[in-house]
């Protein structure tokens, strides 16, 4: 490569690989740093800012998920709906973990039009079986090869 060139990765040179996270026991905030730097790819080399270099990623048992301390109870998801009195706040304990998750890394990325685009590679799962393992199976021959 030659050293007077500025690198940048075109969308057609991307090779997004599938990875299988396990979610059992893991902190939902150290998480939800880990998968927003993999989505968008600044764990590679060939990082790029404005096109998706990350990978795929599957999210499994989500539903043991853990929160620090006592934030189950005093952590606090609210949005409007735009009518009067639409004002809606739902509590940590109250919210499905693939939502938590989701919540978690969508807050963590950039607020961009790219960031909907990045989100979309992220398929979280309560249970282990997930209808991705052709996919992740394909990656690792292929990563082997």
């Amino acid at each position: 490569m030659d050293m007077n060139r500025t690198f940048f990765l075109r969308k057609e040179d991307a090779k997004p690989q599938w990875q299988v996270i396990d979610a059992e026991g893991q902190i939902l905030g150290r998480l939800a740093t880990k998968l927003a730097t993999m989505l968008r790819g600044k764990d590679k080399a060939i990082y790029t800012p404005h096109t998706k270099s990350g990978d795929y990623i599957v999210i499994i048992n989500a539903d043991k998920i853990k929160m620090t301390s006592d934030k189950i109870e005093h952590v606090e998801y609210a949005h409007y709906t735009g009518w009067i009195g639409g004002y809606k706040v739902r509590k940590a304990k109250d919210v499905n973990p693939e939502e938590l998750i989701h919540l978690a890394v969508k807050r963590m990325l950039p607020k961009n039009k790219l960031s909907e685009q990045i989100l979309r590679r992220l398929k979280i799962y309560k249970g282990s079986e997930h209808p991705h393992i052709a996919q992740v199976e394909t990656t690792k021959q292929a990563s082997k090869a």
